[in-house]
């Protein structure tokens, strides 16, 4: 017990970057947490943190102890989970992180909450590609194909991805008939907040045929924001059809240049490869897979 007292240490501290933090966390003094560190890194015969008055940073050694540590806590709380299952309902804190659709995912996760009362969940809603296993995450909802063996996975859904614009802007400035014509039209385009990059619009061509020239009138890391302008009449945009069914079906937006794109996005659940899932984290699997409507 003394050495899984010391790894939720580490961990903490770790995860907190301060000794004054994790003893807070801890129930235990700053000066404590720091002996305790200096104690395991002499019985490891290596050092886990650089150390200067103002910040604490893992060492390269610090953050392969890190990623290992972390699946040693998770695979205890999953066997001390399991013991419990028999007696008890899923409960505890569950770290989820999803695209900023909130739309889509927020009527799914309050489901949730309310079918099982006593998990407790930690929201992370953002278009930023988090590290599940070195932020430590339980479990995360992500778009298209994903090769990692450290993460188990399971499919969620898929949806068509499609050119629109509201009639308003059509009736204005002319229906495109083919791609190349975009280079005359107000285009809104989707930025990936990891990369920076412009998300592409995957058009069919010829193979000696160049690619089209979006004429860029806007950029925005957030497709709701995008849909926002689509609806003032503000342009064109590649969209996934769960963002826009309402507005597809009422004729606020309507699809264009169809015979020139065909493009689907899948999403998945993916979440920490271990031998044993906690409840908690088995019931949000099944739950999510069964109610999220892509």
């Amino acid at each position: 017990m003394d050495s899984l007292n010391g790894i939720s240490m580490f961990v903490t501290v770790a995860e907190t970057r301060s000794f004054t933090k994790a003893g807070a966390q801890l129930g235990v003094s700053s000066s404590a947490v720091g002996k305790g560190i200096a104690r395991m890194e002499e019985r490891l015969a290596v050092r886990l943190f650089h150390r200067s008055t103002r910040s604490i940073t893992l060492t390269a050694e610090g953050a392969l102890f890190l990623e290992r540590c972390r699946r040693i806590l998770s695979e205890v709380e999953a066997a001390e989970a399991e013991l419990s299952e028999l007696s008890g309902k899923p409960g505890g804190r569950l770290r989820v992180s999803a695209p900023q659709l909130t739309g889509l995912v927020m009527p799914t996760l309050t489901g949730f909450m309310r079918r099982y009362p006593d998990v407790v969940l930690e929201i992370d809603l953002s278009e930023r590609m988090v590290d599940i296993i070195e932020e430590g995450f339980d479990a995360v909802i992500r778009t298209g194909t994903h090769h990692d063996s450290r993460l188990a996975s399971r499919r969620i859904g898929a949806c068509p991805q499609v050119v629109v614009a509201s009639p308003a802007y059509l009736a204005r400035h002319g229906t495109p008939a083919h791609p190349r014509e975009l280079a005359r039209h107000h285009c809104l385009l989707h930025k990936f907040a990891a990369t920076g990059r412009i998300e592409r619009w995957p058009f069919k061509l010829a193979a000696d045929e160049p690619e089209p020239q979006l004429n860029e009138r806007m950029t925005c890391g957030t497709l709701e924001a995008i849909t926002y302008a689509l609806l003032q009449g503000e342009g064109i945009a590649f969209l996934p059809t769960f963002i826009i069914e309402d507005e597809l079906k009422d004729g606020r937006l309507q699809v264009i240049l169809a015979d020139h794109i065909e493009q689907t996005v899948t999403f998945s659940l993916l979440w920490p490869a271990s031998r044993y899932a906690s409840p908690k984290l088995r019931v949000f699997i099944d739950y999510v897979v069964q109610n999220l409507r892509i």
